[in-house]
């Protein structure tokens, strides 16, 4: 048998949290107690679910599917690999929304995902109607589990950003969207290799879904129009907005500095 500073040892490779919170769970204890107890001996069955653990870890996935879950806000969301992992800084997304919401709002999210945006808006006001659509099957399927498990109503659609809302124009209050914003052949991409590559890259410039979603906005939103994109498209995302009519469009920066979320309300 092995003790946990053994395991630990072999795999030092892994990012010490990462070791720590998958030992965590395997034992259905807290990271402390695994830091406390170095010396503990891992039963067989435990060491051998950690070792697919750790060679999937190795291999570049992320923890968040290997766990089967990933926190935002405060709430546990359930993820696989057909959803993106939810990311603190669209923390700033959500936050946003909630403070342009008015009582009683209809708030559409595109590009849902695991559903963490929409779920996580409804949750925090349950005054709010929420919307939200994907492409992918799957997402929706992950997205309906997750507003069941934390126990919110979204009304989910299947379908490509506005198109199942065709005959209805002005239809939302708000639009919100995180939608894939990564350039087809970026760096980053190596890092991400193990998420959906539909809700990462967007064209050769990143900017594909944003110019689809700004361009057909003035159609279905009543209010406010407010994306997540990468920290050097800003720029872009306010001149999109102004030219198809926004006003007061600027860019907002998440915790770490770096611009995240355009916002343009309809005259």
């Amino acid at each position: 048998m092995t003790d946990i500073a053994g395991w630990s040892a072999r795999h030092g490779k892994l990012v010490r949290l990462d070791r720590d919170v998958l030992l965590a769970d395997e034992l259905s204890c807290s990271r402390a107690w695994v830091i406390a107890h170095s010396e503990f001996e891992l039963p067989a069955d435990v060491e051998a679910r950690l070792e697919v653990s750790a060679q999937r870890l190795l291999a570049g996935e992320s923890l968040a599917y290997i766990r089967g879950w990933k926190e935002f806000r405060g709430l546990r969301f359930g993820v696989s690999p057909a959803v993106l992992v939810p990311r603190p800084e669209t923390e700033l997304l959500v936050e946003t929304c909630l403070e342009r919401a008015q009582p009683g709002d209809h708030i559409l999210d595109l590009g849902t995902g695991s559903g963490a945006i929409a779920v996580s808006l409804v949750h925090a006001r349950p005054d709010l109607r929420l919307t939200a659509t994907d492409v992918s099957s799957l997402a929706v399927e992950q997205a309906r589990s997750n507003a069941r498990g934390l126990g919110v109503n979204v009304e989910f659609t299947l379908g490509d950003w506005f198109a199942p809302f065709a005959e209805q124009p002005q239809a939302f209050d708000i639009v919100v969207s995180n939608p894939p914003y990564i350039a087809a052949g970026h760096h980053a991409l190596e890092s991400l290799k193990t998420e959906p590559y539909q809700a990462l890259v967007s064209g050769t410039d990143g900017l594909d879904a944003i110019k689809h979603i700004v361009t057909h906005a003035p159609h279905y939103v009543r209010r406010w129009l407010l994306v997540e994109h990468g920290f050097d498209q800003g720029d872009a995302a306010r001149r999109l907005m102004s030219e198809v009519g926004f006003t007061n469009v600027e860019t907002l920066n998440d915790l770490a500095g770096l611009p995240r979320v355009t916002c343009g309300q309809r005259p």
